[in-house]
């Protein structure tokens, strides 16, 4: 089976042992709240896609067999083996800790071991994750390698104190009609950011009142120095473009691949990678940015996966935004894309979807055989469904994880496919919520 080479610098080609460690990287970094600790717990499901092939799958929460042998037999792996239901809280190193049996089992199979991040506090390489995964740290990393890249923009950033300083920026910036971005220097999946407008801080009273507003809300920190950021307009379907890398033991860089991210308001909600997304131009000028960033992130020390986020202007101009050295949600859509390029022919494309709303609570089973049921509707259009995040379906606000997969002629074909089978899917979840929808027949 063909192999892309960016997989010889992950894993060596060869399969893997999954740690669902997401909640041990964001903790060293974020506020665990209740929330945040349950939706890593979700998020971690995620593991079963940190390499195209895992062997082995270490998940804090239970999840069902049935999941990991759907996917063994949509993806073509050899039996998975599944440890799950590890750790209440979602932080793996100690649950691990207290399991020698687990980690001598892992050890004597001489695999690859791939977690979300580094986050032990052993490991040499975290301290370049520890710098570069902070949002000013990186806009001075873009700004010095810009000049070299005549295709991007970097949008303007300050760093400023909490308080009556900060409220009175932003009141300035509102009153001359302009847009502000306000970051946390950590965040991920839109936490610690929110884009302002001048409508928005009149509506809420002011600058201070949104300020609070959003920190009683957790959207940003309390008490911490806030970046603000340039907004830069633009929209479109080629508005937030992504580049993923692998950089290797030795310091070389590999590419993975360019994608566009499915992102609402702040928040990251999906990914779509393959052949054809985006104009070459483009394509070529995030892929060079990427690729210097990657340099100077091994530079640095950084080890393993990484990628850089953008959004585009209106002339279509990609501005980066932040670094990740870590895996990331597209990194799962370009290992899916990996797998089923190696077994089912090359030209593959991906989309994730990681919180599709449900109209109703299913438990796990229920779950997944609704899944079942919407594959096989997705089917006719040429696309393969696979479950991702199948365990918050019974959440107070369920939500369920997807990956379609579809290939065609062009990339255009390709994406209809996409289309329509989500369309079909968003329509279904939410008419779970219809007590007529169990009445009408099933294709």
């Amino acid at each position: 089976m063909r192999t892309a080479a960016w997989t010889e610098a992950w894993t060596a080609g060869d399969r893997a042992v999954h740690i669902g460690d997401v909640a041990d990287f964001n903790a060293q970094f974020l506020p665990q709240s209740a929330e945040s600790r349950r939706q890593g717990h979700h998020y971690s499901c995620l593991a079963a896609f940190y390499s195209p092939h895992p062997a082995v799958l270490v998940l804090p929460h239970q999840v069902e067999e049935a999941w990991v042998r759907l996917l063994e037999r949509e993806l073509g792996w050899s039996a998975v083996e599944l440890h799950s239901g590890l750790a209440g809280d979602g932080l793996m190193a100690p649950a691990l800790a207290a399991r020698p049996a687990l980690r001598q089992r892992i050890d004597t199979l001489g695999l690859p071991v791939r977690h979300w991040g580094r986050s032990s506090p052993d490991d040499p390489a975290l301290a370049a994750v520890r710098r570069y995964e902070a949002k000013d740290a990186s806009h001075v990393l873009f700004a010095r390698l810009a000049p070299g890249h005549p295709g991007i923009r970097v949008p303007a950033q300050q760093s400023v104190e909490p308080g009556r300083r900060l409220a009175r920026l932003l009141a300035a910036r509102a009153a001359e009609g302009r847009t502000t971005v306000l970051k946390a220097r950590h965040g991920v999946g839109g936490f610690g950011t929110a884009v302002l407008t001048p409508g928005q801080i009149a509506l809420a009273g002011g600058a201070r009142a949104l300020l609070r507003r959003l920190t009683d809300r957790q959207i940003l920190p309390p008490g911490e120095r806030l970046l603000v950021e340039e907004y830069v307009d633009g929209a479109g379907r080629l508005r937030n473009p992504t580049f993923d890398g692998v950089i290797a033991e030795d310091g070389s860089v590999h590419p993975v691949g360019v994608g566009l991210m499915d992102v609402e308001g702040t928040g990251y909600r999906g990914a779509t990678v393959g052949p054809g997304l985006l104009p070459d131009g483009l394509a070529d000028t995030v892929a060079g940015f990427g690729v210097a960033v990657g340099r100077e992130l091994a530079r640095a020390g950084h080890r393993g996966w990484y990628d850089v986020d953008f959004v585009t202007d209106r002339s279509g101009r990609p501005a980066p935004t932040e670094t990740n050295l870590r895996l990331t949600g597209p990194a799962v859509a370009f290992m899916i894309k990996a797998r089923l390029d190696a077994v089912r022919g090359p030209g593959h494309l991906v989309r994730t979807l990681d919180r599709l709303p449900l109209g109703a609570r299913l438990g796990p089973q229920a779950l997944l055989a609704h899944l079942d049921r919407l594959a096989g509707r997705c089917a006719p259009f040429g696309a393969t469904l696979l479950p991702t995040i199948p365990t918050a379906g019974f959440e107070p606000e369920p939500t369920v994880g997807i990956a379609l997969a579809a290939r065609g002629p062009d990339a255009l074909d390709a994406l209809d496919a996409l289309d329509a089978a989500e369309a079909v899917v968003r329509s279904a979840n939410l008419a779970l919520g219809d007590p007529f929808d169990a009445l009408e027949p099933r294709p």
